[in-house]
Formats: C-alpha cells, sequence, structure tokens
C-alpha cells in the first residue's frame, strides 16, 4: 500500500536520480558518426527485445554515447515474461540484487520501492512481487528515456552482403517497414534463439488438450479439470499452483526424478571471480561448470513448492517419467512406471531449447552461426544437448561464422540473451549480474566502433583546433646575460 506522499517522494527519487545522472555525465557525449547505406541512414545500435535484458542494453550503451532503439513486439507494459507468461507470485531471486541499476543507487529497485511504500515496507518483504517487478521495469524506462517500439515485431535479421550492416525486416503498427543497423543486440530472453522444448509425447493429443508452461493461457479454463504437470522445476510448480488456485479438480505432478533437488548449485557459483572471468576459462572448464549445474538441476523455491503442497488435491508422484499418452475423446490417458493416470489437460514444463527452425526471422544467419558443437568435444558422460546447441560467441556476445567469409556481418549481431551462457556465464538475462553483462557488452561494442571508426576519429584528432593557450601567458626571458 502506497504511503500518502508516495507520489511527491518518488519524484523526489527521480529528482535524485536525475543529479546523479547529470553529475556522471549521463548520457554520454555524441561521438559517434552519422553512417549511410546508399544515402539510408543506419541505426547505431538496434536491441531486440525491451525486457530487462535490453533496458540494461540500451542503458550501458548510452552511457557510452551510443544510439540505440529498441524494437519490441508486446504492448507497452508487457515486455518480457512477467506481465504474460510468469505464474510466479514473487521474484526468485533475493530482494537485495541491484538487477539493472547499472551502478546508480537512485535506479535499484529498492529505491523505488522505498520511495513509495517506506522503509519498513521493505523490511518486511520476503522477495519482489512478480508484477511489482514489471511496474519498477516500467517506471526504468520512463526515468532513463529508452527508445522502445512496441508492437514492433522483427521478422528478419539479414547482413548486408558486404558486411557493414544488417538489416532488420520490422512488422508495426503501421504496416511493413525495414531498418539498418551497424550492430545488432539480441536481448530476447530465455528462449532467445528458439522456443519451448516439447517433448515428442505431446504429438499424440490435439493442440486444445496440452500447454507448454510458457504459453500465455487462461488458467482460468482449467477449473473443474483433472490436469497432469509434467516436469517439477519452477515453472512446473507455477503452472501447478495457478492450476489449483483456478479451481482445478486435481493436480499431479509427474516428475521423472526419484527426488527434488535440495541445493540450488548456481547460487554457489555466484561469486564475482566467475561473473568476470567465465569468458576466459579454458572451454573444457567453462563446459564442466555449465553442466555441473544442469545435471544437479536447480529446485523449485521453497515457497512455490508449498504454494502447491497446500492443496489437498496436489499429487507430487515420483520416479514417473511418461511412457505414453493415448487420447480418450476430450481426456487422455499417461502411462508411466507408476501406472496409469486420467488427464482432461496437460501442462508441459519442459525448459527450453536453441531451435533456429521456430524462429523464422533467424532464417538468414541460422546456418552460420558456429554452436560449441562445431569445436568443442566435450569427455565421455558429459555429453549435454543444451550446451552442444548453444553459440560459440566471441568476447562482445558477438557470432562467429562456421565456415568464415560465408556470412559477412554476422559479427555485427550480439546473443545478449540465455544462449550465451555457455560462452560468457549468466551475465545477460538473470537479475543477480546484468549489469555486469550489459556493461560487459557495451565497452565492447564501443571499442569495436572506435576501431572501425579509426580514420574518422583520427580526422577529427588531425582537424582538432581549439587552443588551450593562446601565447599572452607569458613573457619570454631574456637570455641571462642580458637580465638587469
Amino acid at each position: 500500500m502506497t504511503t500518502p506522499d508516495s507520489a511527491s517522494s518518488l519524484a523526489a527519487l527521480e529528482a535524485r536520480l536525475a543529479q546523479d545522472l547529470d553529475y556522471l555525465g549521463f548520457p554520454g557525449r555524441q561521438w559517434m558518426p552519422v553512417r549511410q547505406v546508399a544515402g539510408e541512414a543506419m541505426v547505431d545500435v538496434a536491441v531486440i527485445g525491451g525486457g530487462q535484458a535490453g533496458l540494461a542494453a540500451s542503458v550501458a550503451l548510452a552511457q557510452q554515447g551510443i544510439r540505440t532503439v529498441v524494437f519490441d513486439r508486446s504492448p507497452e507494459g508487457h515486455e518480457g515474461p512477467w506481465a504474460t507468461t510468469a505464474r510466479m507470485e514473487t521474484l526468485r531471486s533475493p530482494k537485495e540484487l541491484t538487477g539493472p541499476a547499472l551502478g546508480l543507487p537512485a535506479l535499484t529497485f529498492r529505491a523505488w520501492f522505498e520511495a513509495q511504500f517506506g522503509r519498513e515496507a521493505w523490511a518486511a518483504m520476503d522477495k519482489i512481487p512478480r508484477l511489482q517487478w514489471m511496474d519498477y521495469l516500467a517506471w526504468y524506462r520512463r526515468v532513463m528515456k529508452v527508445d522502445v517500439r512496441n508492437d514492433t515485431a522483427v521478422t528478419g535479421i539479414r547482413p548486408l552482403p558486404d558486411g557493414t550492416a544488417v538489416r532488420l525486416d520490422l512488422r508495426t503498427p503501421a504496416g511493413v517497414a525495414s531498418v539498418l543497423a551497424r550492430r545488432v543486440v539480441l536481448a530476447t530472453g530465455r528462449d532467445g534463439l528458439g522456443g519451448p522444448a516439447v517433448p515428442a509425447f505431446v504429438n499424440a493429443l490435439p493442440r486444445s488438450q496440452w500447454a507448454h508452461s510458457s504459453d500465455a493461457m487462461d488458467y482460468g479454463r482449467l477449473a473443474g479439470l483433472r490436469v497432469g504437470v509434467i516436469g517439477a522445476g519452477s515453472s512446473a510448480m507455477d503452472s501447478a499452483a495457478t492450476a489449483l488456485e483456478a479451481g482445478a479438480k486435481s493436480v499431479e505432478l509427474l516428475i521423472r526424478r526419484a527426488d527434488l533437488p535440495r541445493v540450488n548449485k548456481s547460487k554457489g557459483a555466484g561469486v564475482p571471480g566467475l561473473t568476470q572471468g567465465h569468458f576466459d576459462l579454458p572451454d573444457a572448464l567453462k563446459w564442466r561448470i555449465r553442466h555441473y549445474i544442469n545435471v544437479a538441476n536447480v529446485p523449485p523455491p521453497h515457497g512455490s513448492t508449498l504454494r502447491v503442497s497446500a492443496f489437498p488435491n496436489a499429487f507430487f508422484n515420483f520416479g514417473c517419467p511418461v511412457l505414453s499418452i493415448a487420447p480418450r475423446g476430450t481426456a487422455m490417458r499417461v502411462t508411466t512406471p507408476k501406472g496409469d493416470f486420467e488427464f482432461d489437460f496437460l501442462i508441459v514444463s519442459t525448459g527450453f531449447k536453441v531451435d533456429w527452425p521456430n524462429r523464422p526471422e533467424f532464417d538468414a544467419i541460422a546456418p552460420h552461426v558456429r554452436t560449441w558443437k562445431d569445436r568443442f568435444v566435450p569427455p565421455p558422460g558429459d555429453e549435454d544437448q543444451e550446451l552442444a546447441d548453444s553459440p560459440d560467441l566471441g568476447p562482445v556476445f558477438e557470432f562467429q561464422q562456421r565456415v568464415a567469409g560465408n556470412c559477412p556481418g554476422l559479427a555485427r549481431i550480439h546473443c545478449f540473451c540465455y544462449p550465451a551462457a555457455l560462452s560468457h556465464g549468466t551475465v545477460s538475462g538473470d537479475i543477480p549480474a546484468i549489469s555486469d553483462g550489459a556493461r560487459r557488452l557495451a565497452n565492447g561494442i564501443a571499442s569495436l566502433f572506435y576501431r572501425e571508426d579509426f580514420d574518422h576519429h583520427f580526422a577529427n584528432l588531425e582537424a582538432y583546433s581549439e587552443p588551450e593557450l593562446f601565447g599572452d601567458e607569458w613573457v619570454p626571458a631574456p637570455p641571462p646575460g642580458e637580465r638587469t
């Protein structure tokens, strides 16, 4: 609940932030030359995705004096999963993490929250409510003046044949359009290069009888139904709880493992040394740590699990991988090693995967992107399809060509989304290190631009003529023998 003077307190915070930005010289001084191709002006950097990663990337680039335009296919206020497909009650990250604030205390969620609700409310909060995080990101976008073009879908990403720029095909409210960008940042989230990992057994069902946990869906339609949930991760718990709260007759969680993992191993990796040093690790060590975390599996949050188990009609079935599914009219029979289950609806919470064919906007570049499986063979027993499919990225998150020369300009596209985790660590989407990743991206792009435009900047150096001294600041001394 807001305090009576919350509006004035928020205004005071915004004034404080504006002063901090002024002290820091934000946005950075414009230094980029305006470039054109055949008379068509180019955007410095086009960012695809206006969620937290896209916002952080855009602001970090603005700190470097680099102009960006952000494109997002969703309406304003619905960027990312928070107000659409996410179903957790609160974020899973500790509330103290500074997220996309980029080192600015007045830009943190905590500052925004306390300005409206007070310090006592902050102290009483366990974790950040999901929709409140979305409200914070909307405020972040407004106060940082991020140029986001909503309701704009990128339908094609095509590097020019000479490698000088990337053309984006767009579908906008006004119709189709295109834009040229010198560089492109893919801030496209957890499913950034693909989509849901859907098990083959759902092919036995009509699409109306199942959903992936990431699908936008009205869970009210599950009232009175027998619901099966495949999986036991965070999104499985969130989906199961949402179905139960919507009045499902029963929810059966079919869990392949014999037990739930107890420890979130990825938290144990969250130290500055890894955040800053993952990219510089040898390939074998990068694979080792990411594979270990994948195999250990991340447990669902304590609160999310209790949210499900609070219902007497929720059932946790361990050692229950799906063997087959047979439609039964408007229902289905699901066979497992523990027996058969009858469901009216099935939710598969089986994560995401790199799936280029699922994203036609990548058709022009997908055959040319080098992946880890193209050049790295893990030790026997450490095979991992998710890691093998991950793009093999350069130091600025840039794609690299599978065959040199086959796709000039591919390196102008920077993968600042979850599939970058094997190359760079989890700095391109998750809240804990998103500012570190955004700074790395922006600093690297600034360096690439300077190198590319060196002749322009050197010419500016040569032409620079503002005098520091005017010649009247001193009187030349006479030789020592002539002095009186």
